[in-house]
């Protein structure tokens, strides 16, 4: 049986912790993994890009080989923006404020895609990435992944964003819900309050999700329970990624609203307080949850503890009730608009006259 050997904070610079814990279990198969707890570059992509590759290096020379990024680290997830937004209002200023996030978003495919995907190449990683995707002038919430060979292999799209979120994202479909077979354990998504919806839980569980990745900006302390109790119920190994912000990381804008997590109203007033943590299938925290400061969060996952866990109970194996209870999931893409031609062939002329 796999044992919590210890849990160390190294380096002595904050902004750069790392929160390891080491699982010792030869007989079994070890993934390391890294959970990447830092704030967005509002509104400056590019600059993201380059913070994320710096954060990629530094964790794939401390071996791991999954790194994991919060909800909406690319692109950014707009805490306390109004948008100019209420029942029956808008103004020009809300209008320009979408303007300047929906530039900060990106398409995918494309170019910020392929960088991303030779990031992973480059530090031989598996890569599961937050980001604003934007199709047309829709922006979706989205989980990029991609593999250590530097291929992009798809994307979740949240289905249901929460509160006012659904007046600036879309709803993804059942198009986008994967599980990818690695040859780190099966990996897929759910982004933040995703996580509270137990048919899509049972969705991936179906699949047979190994490494059940929730990046979210949910940095609450009851959002602890909710992932232990994944964690427990799925079988798996819960990743969970969280952005921590001050004030300071966001745009000055007299408009926003941020409920801070401590009295003080200064620059250096936390605004998104993290609590990254990595769960094991057995309920066993094996690393953070970390409150404190911008940093990387780090595992070793001893794969045997997933068989370990389902002696007991497999939800959508021999603990369901099929002929009780039973789950459908469509799909289909459900687009707004779909094109049918038909091909008509013009009557020939020349058959036609008079001989």
């Amino acid at each position: 049986m796999s044992t919590l050997k210890n849990t160390t904070q190294v380096n002595g610079d904050a902004s750069s912790s790392i929160v390891r814990a080491t699982i010792v279990d030869a007989s079994s198969s070890i993934v390391r993994a890294t959970i990447v707890q830092a704030s967005t570059v509002y509104n400056d992509t590019p600059k993201t890009i380059e913070k994320a590759e710096k954060l990629i290096a530094e964790a794939a020379s401390n071996g791991s080989e999954l790194v994991v990024f919060p909800e909406g680290f690319i692109g950014g997830y707009p805490r306390g923006f109004r948008f100019g937004i209420a029942v029956g209002i808008h103004n020009e200023d809300g209008r320009d404020d979408f303007r300047k996030y929906h530039a900060s978003a990106i398409h995918v495919p494309g170019p910020e895609v392929d960088k991303l995907a030779e990031l992973a190449r480059k530090n031989n990683v598996y890569l599961v990435m937050g980001a604003i995707e934007k199709d047309g002038y829709t922006l979706y919430c989205t989980a990029l992944f991609f593999n250590s060979e530097g291929r992009f292999l798809g994307k979740h799209r949240k289905v249901m964003p929460t509160s006012l979120e659904r007046c600036i994202w879309g709803f993804g479909d059942g198009s986008t819900i994967p599980v990818y077979d690695t040859p780190i354990g099966k990996l897929g998504a759910a982004i933040c309050w995703e996580n509270r919806m137990p048919l899509y839980r049972t969705a991936l569980y179906g699949k047979g999700v190994e490494l059940y990745c929730a990046p979210t900006a949910d940095g609450s302390k009851e959002w602890q329970s909710s992932m232990m109790h994944i964690a427990m119920e799925g079988g798996c190994f819960v990743l969970s990624a969280c952005q921590f912000c001050q004030r300071k990381d966001f745009p000055a804008h007299v408009d926003h609203l941020f409920t801070d997590w401590y009295d003080d109203q200064h620059d250096e007033a936390i605004v998104s307080q993290g609590g990254s943590v990595i769960i094991s299938p057995l309920g066993k925290v094996l690393a953070g949850p970390n409150f404190e400061s911008e940093g990387l969060i780090t595992a070793d996952l001893d794969l045997g503890d997933i068989a370990r866990a389902k002696l007991y109970f497999d939800v959508v194996g021999h603990y369901s009730k099929p002929d009780v209870f039973n789950l459908t999931v469509n799909e289909h893409p459900k687009k707004p608009v779909t094109f049918v031609s038909k091909t008509v062939k013009a009557e020939d002329d020349s058959e036609s006259k008079e001989k």
